[in-house]
């Protein structure tokens, strides 16, 4: 199965984004309230990166409250790194695993069509992996 297939229904509008100059207390309210773990941050329409929980931690940690007021462009992780339609699942799981990231901007050419967290995969995959047993066990009792 591939990325496609998962986010099929979805559309660009479901994503929530941020824009790159909004000042990081909006994307944290954004986090808190919409109960997300990170938001692709935009910049004329393509994705610049990515803002998450740890980018906030971290520069919580640095910084201080002040880091609260800097566009969101000087906080977030760039490059994103990013998947496109035709990424098989069990490749994008292997990605997210090396990269030791939790979301991932689906592209369609330069455009984002999806923004998908290792817990869509997981149960993705695990939805696979279930269909299969079921398909073994059909073909086992009628055999």
């Amino acid at each position: 199965m591939n990325i496609g297939k998962l986010i099929e229904g979805r559309t660009s509008a479901d994503i929530i984004s941020i824009d790159v100059d909004r000042p990081v207390r909006d994307a944290v309210s954004l986090l808190a309230a919409k109960r997300i773990g990170a938001l692709p941050v935009m910049a004329g329409g393509s994705v610049a990166g990515i803002f998450s929980e740890r980018d906030v931690i971290y520069r919580l940690a640095e910084e201080g409250q002040a880091c609260l007021d800097k566009p969101v462009g000087q906080v977030m992780t760039s490059p994103a790194i990013t998947a496109n339609r035709e990424t098989a699942i069990l490749d994008a799981l292997a990605l997210m695993t090396k990269r030791r990231i939790r979301h991932l901007p689906i592209l369609d050419g330069s455009a984002m069509c999806g923004f998908i967290s290792i817990g869509d995969l997981v149960k993705a995959r695990l939805d696979e992996i279930q269909h299969e047993a079921e398909a073994m066990r059909e073909y086992i009792r009628t055999a």
